[in-house]
């Protein structure tokens, strides 16, 4: 499947709309956790275990995205959105089976396994095309379709109670429920497939805001795993990944048991409620934050993303049990820099290594969004089934997380604060990246 060439005026704008389509479906994922009570009592499963698929999936994202980066780009959006399609959709058709047959390790399989595929492969398969549509407000373009991966969520959460509380919270229902979601999100994918281009290479269609050659210092993929400032990305986006995850995961069940306790506790639709909420932040951040970035720098905003965030978390830990609005705004906030990291790193990809690789190199960087995955569920689920059995209950169960989550924080404040511009030893020339064959070995060389 070849790249669809963009015909001689076409709108740029289209271009965005495509990407949310996938975006918007993917998102998903964030709303795992209105999945994770019936799941435990239909299949007697602990807080760890019900967040299996959810890692996993995120797992395999940075994964995929890492091994299939090089291959987005070189065969195109269209055909990335397609994997896409049939990887996350068939995830959800394997889940249903799981479900009504009880075999939870399908259901790990299926949304995990297969359907993170999905997830990786979607997630990066627009965002070089949205840069070289867009080279002039690359943290705009970027947020706009990554806005779409945050506010999947505040489509699905509330879709999914309302699923669980028609179809019933038994392993039946949960089935239908991941079946009607299977089909209905690869027809609203189908539409992304079908809209979008790549913008013409051709020197003469640059009056149409689509550049012929890449503008400024060119890295490839292969050359940017040698820098210290990827590394130093992927502790930045790791730390601020993990802080954020561990509450979107646990979103639901962390806001009941806080309240529990108190005169207001949280029903089951407010924190599904809650969740939605959590996603309309995620998702306002993508687009704000990062359009925020283009004025104010990439170094800057993630100094505000790391910074205030750990304000944030310290606040809850103090005080949040206190304040159920306190508690609201403080999770709020702290979604929204975790989107907003997430759609400013192709950005500051972007602006570190130019456009010749970018979306190779953003996959592979999403390797710190596997291992994210894994370490933020880990932390505040395990952490709070030991202080459980240990006989404590409601904010108790969250106390040393927050304190953990503060200090990753830190390490990516500091992680930040350590990149530079990259070394012209790495660049490649103007000729090289418009020809797609680099010549980095010879430019070392040469420079030495």
């Amino acid at each position: 499947m070849s790249p669809p060439i963009a015909p001689v005026g076409w709108s740029r704008w289209l271009v965005p709309p495509a990407a949310l389509s996938i975006h918007l479906s993917i998102g998903q994922a964030y709303a795992w956790s209105v999945f994770k009570p019936p799941l435990e009592e239909a299949l007697g499963l602990s807080g760890t275990q019900s967040a299996l698929p959810f890692q996993l999936g995120i797992v395999m994202l940075g994964l995929s995205a890492a091994f299939g980066g090089t291959l987005v780009e070189r065969r195109g959006p269209r055909w990335a959105m397609t994997v896409a399609l049939v990887c996350f959709s068939s995830g959800f058709l394997l889940s249903a089976l799981g479900a009504a047959t009880q075999q939870f390790w399908l259901i790990v399989l299926g949304y995990g396994f297969v359907g993170g595929i999905g997830l990786g492969i979607g997630y990066i398969s627009p965002v070089s095309t949205l840069i070289k549509w867009f080279p002039d407000r690359p943290g705009m373009a970027t947020g706009i379709a990554i806005m779409g991966f945050g506010g999947g969520a505040l489509i699905a959460s509330p879709w999914s109670a309302q699923m669980l509380e028609s179809f019933g919270g038994d392993n039946s229902g949960i089935a239908l429920a991941f079946l009607v979601h299977g089909l209905a999100y690869a027809v609203f994918m189908l539409l992304g497939v079908v809209l979008v281009r790549v913008p013409r290479p051709r020197a003469e269609d640059r009056a149409d805001g689509r550049p012929a050659t890449p503008d400024g210092p060119q890295v490839s993929a292969r050359q940017a795993l040698r820098t210290p400032q990827f590394w130093l990305l992927w502790v930045v986006l790791c730390m601020n990944v993990t802080a954020g995850i561990g509450i979107l995961e646990k979103a639901a069940p962390m806001i009941t048991d806080f309240f529990a306790d108190t005169s207001t506790p949280v029903s089951v639709t407010a924190s599904a409620g809650f969740v939605a909420l959590l996603s309309a932040a995620n998702m306002a951040g993508r687009i704000g934050w990062s359009s925020a970035s283009d004025l104010i720098g990439r170094k800057n905003i993630y100094r505000v993303y790391l910074g205030a965030g750990t304000l944030m978390y310290a606040l809850i830990a103090l005080v949040g049990s206190s304040s159920k609005p306190l508690f609201v705004l403080c999770a709020l906030v702290i979604l929204s820099f975790y989107g907003g990291g997430f759609a400013t790193i192709p950005a500051y990809l972007k602006d570190l290594f130019g456009t010749y690789q970018v979306g190779a190199i953003h996959g592979r960087l999403l390797t710190a969004w596997s291992t994210a995955g894994v370490l933020g569920p880990l932390i505040v689920n395990w952490i709070a089934d030991r202080q459980e059995e240990a006989g404590k209950h409601g904010a108790d169960l969250y106390g040393r997380s927050l304190l953990i989550m503060m200090a990753l924080l830190a390490v990516g404040f500091v992680a930040n604060e350590l990149v530079r511009p990259v070394h012209p030893s790495h660049h490649l020339d103007a000729v090289t990246a418009q020809k797609g064959a680099p010549r980095a070995r010879r430019q070392r060389a040469e420079s030495a």
